[in-house]
């Protein structure tokens, strides 16, 4: 018997074999079908996938053999991956040379037939083979060569799908830890920056109401600076806390809600505002969802529907309704209305479309930020249709 020498980049094939995550995974049926037709087409008893690992031989699908390795030692796919261009045939092992005394000749399975095709990587290096064995001395066709080819490229088709899987979902797990570590980073520095911005601005105030008499006009003007410039970052800090909690927000349990409470909350949570008119559009009694979500939602729609308006009577019109998978929901104003050119961007954060609300204060391009987040954390989407001075209508879906 003649072992297989080892593969001349050896090591590099070794690592390029275990990029691919397969040794010792559990059987598929992707990989045992192929090997089925193999056999068939082939008109053999045995067919397996053999991966040629640094000791061993380890079928990744095997028909007509229980073994589920072999040595590397006495393997015929040993020598295969060292002819990588090439089907490996060995058409009578028992009057080959390489073979005759060979304990899968001699014992179990008592091999007599093999024909291996390598299996080759984007790298170009042999993993191990496809292969077709028999007890019996045999020759394939030119029609049976080139079938085992085929076959052997969708072995390496979906060994690859599987590569690219397993670096797409690796990717995405790191992704999300650095989304995670980022949005811990931001709230840990808002709620930090947020008390010293409380006490320049109060003391600010304090100063202003104090020594103003005695301080000139182009003093009290810098420390008014001063003052908006806080209360400008306070709003975008309390905004970021906002959108980072909003995850904690989608992680809570769905309860049910009773639109007719949650109704009067609004009118109540909104009763200073003395020009506002809030209309709820409803057949359903209840629905089942994130209450705490969804009052955050309708919150920040509201909220926006009375600061972007211009109108003396503000209107709100609230609709709910139900589709089989999805409760629909839409805020309905009579404000400004947005630009079609900005009706994408208002959901970027940090995007400000106007440059003052109804009180004459800056947004912050949070807000509606982090709707869209919840909404879609929540399975839902959400749209917004505008024309500038005739008001804004967004509609949104949650998931049931």
């Amino acid at each position: 018997m003649i072992p297989p020498k080892l593969h001349i980049k050896e090591n590099e094939r070794l690592k390029d074999l275990e990029s691919y995550h397969i040794l010792d995974t559990i059987p598929e049926e992707d990989y045992d079908n192929i090997i089925a037709i193999a056999a068939q087409i082939c008109d053999t008893e045995i067919s397996l996938i053999s991966l040629i690992d640094e000791d061993r031989q380890w079928f990744k699908s095997r028909f007509g053999l229980e073994a589920t390795e072999t040595p590397r030692n006495i393997s015929f796919c040993g020598h295969a991956i060292n002819d990588e261009h090439n089907t490996f045939i060995v058409e009578n092992a028992k009057l080959d040379e390489r073979f005759f005394d060979n304990p899968l000749v001699t014992g179990p399975p008592k091999i007599s037939f093999y024909a291996g095709v390598p299996l080759i990587s984007d790298n170009g290096l042999p993993l191990g083979t496809l292969c077709v064995l028999d007890s019996k001395s045999k020759t394939l066709t030119n029609s049976q060569l080139k079938s085992l080819n085929a076959l052997a490229n969708q072995v390496m088709n979906t060994l690859n799908l599987r590569k690219n899987n397993f670096k797409l979902e690796n990717t995405l797990k790191k992704v999300e830890s650095k989304n995670q570590e980022l949005e811990r980073f931001a709230y840990v520095a808002a709620h930090d920056l947020k008390s010293p911005l409380f006490n320049i601005s109060g003391l600010t105030r304090l100063f202003i109401d104090k020594y103003k008499s005695l301080i000139d006009t182009e003093g009290v003007e810098i420390l008014g600076h001063i003052e908006n410039s806080s209360n400008k970052l306070k709003t975008l800090i309390d905004g970021l806390l906002e959108y980072s909690k909003s995850e904690n927000i989608i992680k809570e349990q769905k309860s049910e809600v009773d639109i007719a409470g949650l109704q009067s909350d609004f009118m109540s949570l909104f009763s200073n505002e003395k020009d506002l008119t809030i209309n709820f559009i409803s057949s359903l009694k209840t629905i089942l969802t994130n209450k705490t979500a969804l009052n955050q939602i309708l919150i920040n729609l509201v909220t926006n529907a009375i600061k972007y308006n211009d109108k003396k009577n503000i209107e709100v019109e609230i609709g709910i309704s139900s589709s089989d998978k999805f409760y629909e929901f839409y805020v309905k104003d009579n404000g400004i209305g947005i630009a079609p050119e900005s009706q994408e961007k208002i959901f970027n954060i940090f995007e400000v479309i106007s440059n003052k609300d109804r009180f004459g204060r800056p947004g912050n391009g949070i807000g509606l930020a982090t709707v869209k987040k919840m909404v879609e954390n929540s399975g839902g989407k959400i749209d917004v249709f505008s024309e500038i001075g005739k008001g804004s209508k967004f509609i949104f879906t949650l998931e049931k």
